[in-house]
């Protein structure tokens, strides 16, 4: 049935359809143009007259090598391709072989398996991607248990953190704990009746970028006080008498320059009262003797406002505040908190605002105050169970704790349940947990020895054009993107709006599995990063049955639509059963 080639424009081949016939069951096939190469070309459709194929690679001494170098003649053979040729295609037929990971069946050739390497996926960011309903969860949950329900070559050190949105995965892994080699470990932001752990990190490691998160700060201004308040909480873990210098020098110049910011007397008493009311030291507090010959006052009498409206002993406070204070006196490295709480942190922050001279301006105090009254809501939270930890621990120990079960055994895959926060605080959540394991990873003598795989679902809702990059100058998920894959961090983007993902995030994943996709922003998306992929491909997307996905990227021979498995279990994602509800008679 096949004639001639009639033209070769581009990446596309037109021959002639010797036959007479349309045979609708070759579309999606490959054939063969053999002369000094061997090109292999995907059918694209098919009419009474022509046959159109789309170019995507050639066999090289019987390897096959995606993408074209070499151009079929007007004169080559054309053929269909061989069963041998097919496998070379699709990937190992073997489910659990070693190198590969069984992705689904063929849709184009039946009896064959879709296998993706597993170097090239795992070790760069990948995207799954589909509308509601087109089986997206259910086809995440059955790669993961592709993976771990193996037999043979079972990835038992494996660092794979999943962020749970709704909390549904947890019955689809739950069965990697049947394995003999692998184990999944649930963590959950339920804070009460629960059975399981509770996900928690230390407040101290959380550096001034992941404070700005936290807090939501919305200005770069902001940065210096935060960046303050952890300086000064090292005040407030250690103890009075090897600290105290330096919180009379703090107060002392606090409260000289309230003294000297031209204010009315009652507002400058008012703001001096209240500073002394919170910090104070055994030197410097309201209470504090100011001696004069014939006379004792204490701070707070030398305070009163008189029936002029002036402080009259103003001169006396400031002459008592001057031998405390130093300009040479300063926080060094080594005066560093080692461990410490939200609520030191808080003090830290009111100590940090009161230094910073900003009681002298209401506009600088209500933008930064800010900052500390989210900290408060935080610590009068149930979330302020996630930042508690009893003991000290390094960020090194508290990775390898996480990454260990209950029993002492490695666990694979941390599922992380976040059902139980709202969506702001998700955010921050993961944010703060990537940017922890790409420090982390960094700073290991041994550049990638620790990958760890971070799979956001729902990762629209994330992995967007935050404000990030005004406040602290990036974006963490953009960076790890752009910089993770080098040092093992690799995201996988889980999402049904790509449109609405950050455009750099998107741009840098390898690998991508598209479920069934409607709307126009999102297939213009899938377009925009299939540029070497047929429309006609792009087009099925419309028409995908449910579990049905395109797989292609660099882990993958071809462009290549696969039907995955059913996952056994499935995850808690079904929609309601209205019939049941609706019409059920109790």
């Amino acid at each position: 049935m096949f004639g001639n080639i009639i033209s070769i424009v581009d990446e596309c081949i037109k021959i002639d359809n010797a036959a007479k016939r349309v045979e609708a069951s070759l579309i999606g096939m490959h054939l063969v143009f053999e002369d000094n190469h061997k090109v292999v070309c995907e059918v694209s459709s098919i009419s009474r007259d022509e046959i159109s194929c789309v170019m995507v690679g050639e066999f090289m001494d019987n390897v096959f090598y995606s993408g074209v170098i070499h151009k079929p003649t007007y004169g080559s053979k054309i053929r269909l391709i061989t069963r041998e040729e097919v496998v070379s295609l699709l990937g190992n037929q073997k489910v659990d072989s070693e190198g590969s990971l069984y992705i689904g069946k063929s849709l184009a050739y039946d009896g064959y398996n879709v296998s993706a390497n597993i170097d090239n996926f795992f070790s760069n960011h990948f995207a799954i991607i589909g509308n509601t309903g087109s089986g997206k969860s259910c086809s995440v949950a059955r790669l993961f248990q592709n993976l771990f329900y193996r037999k043979e070559y079972v990835p038992v050190n494996s660092n794979i953190i999943l962020f749970d949105v709704y909390g549904e995965y947890k019955p689809a892994l739950d069965m990697i704990n049947k394995t003999q080699s692998c184990r999944c470990k649930q963590l959950t932001t339920n804070t009460v009746n629960t059975d399981i752990e509770i996900i928690k990190m230390p407040i101290y490691f959380l550096d001034v970028d992941d404070l700005a998160l936290l807090l939501n700060a919305d200005s770069s201004s902001q940065l210096p006080i935060i960046e303050k308040a952890l300086m000064y909480v090292y005040l407030f873990t250690e103890k009075e008498e090897d600290v105290i210098t330096h919180k009379n020098n703090i107060i002392a110049k606090a409260i000289m320059d309230i003294l000297t910011s031209g204010k009315a007397s009652t507002q400058i008493r008012d703001q001096i009262v209240a500073v002394l009311s919170s910090f104070y030291t055994k030197d410097i507090n309201l209470e504090s003797k100011i001696v004069q010959p014939g006379y004792i006052r204490t701070l707070r009498q030398c305070l009163n406002v008189d029936q002029t409206g002036k402080i009259n002993t103003m001169q006396l406070v400031i002459e008592f505040l001057e031998p405390f204070i130093n300009e040479d006196l300063h926080l060094n490295s080594s005066m560093k908190a080692k461990k410490y709480t939200l609520k030191d942190l808080y003090s830290a922050f009111e100590f940090a605002l009161i230094s910073e001279g900003v009681l002298k301006s209401d506009k600088v105090y209500d933008e930064n105050n800010v900052l500390k009254v989210r900290l408060d809501a935080i610590i009068n939270s149930p979330s302020a169970k996630y930042f508690e930890m009893d003991e000290y621990i390094t960020k090194e120990e508290y990775i390898r704790r996480l990454f260990t079960t209950i029993t002492g055994e490695k666990a694979q895959i941390v599922n992380f349940n976040l059902n139980y926060v709202d969506e702001r605080f998700a955010k921050v959540l993961t944010k703060i947990f990537s940017k922890l394991f790409l420090d982390y990873s960094i700073l290991l003598k041994d550049r990638g020895e620790f990958p760890i795989q971070i799979v956001l679902e729902e990762a629209h809702r994330y992995v967007q054009n935050d404000n990030d990059i005004n406040v602290i100058g990036y974006n963490i998920f953009d960076r790890i993107t752009k910089e993770g894959r080098k040092y093992g961090v690799v995201l996988g983007l889980i999402t049904q709006r790509p449109s609405e993902l950050s455009n750099t995030a998107l741009s840098q994943c390898s690998n991508y599995l598209i479920l069934r996709m409607f709307h126009p922003e999102d297939l213009k998306i899938i377009k925009s990063i299939s540029h070497s992929v047929a429309v006609a491909d792009i087009e099925k997307l419309k028409t995908l049955r449910p579990g049905v996905a395109f797989c292609f990227g660099n882990a993958f021979n071809i462009p290549t639509f696969a039907r995955i498995d059913k996952p056994n279990p499935t995850p808690d994602s079904n929609n309601a059963h209205i019939q049941n509800i609706w019409f059920n008679k109790k």
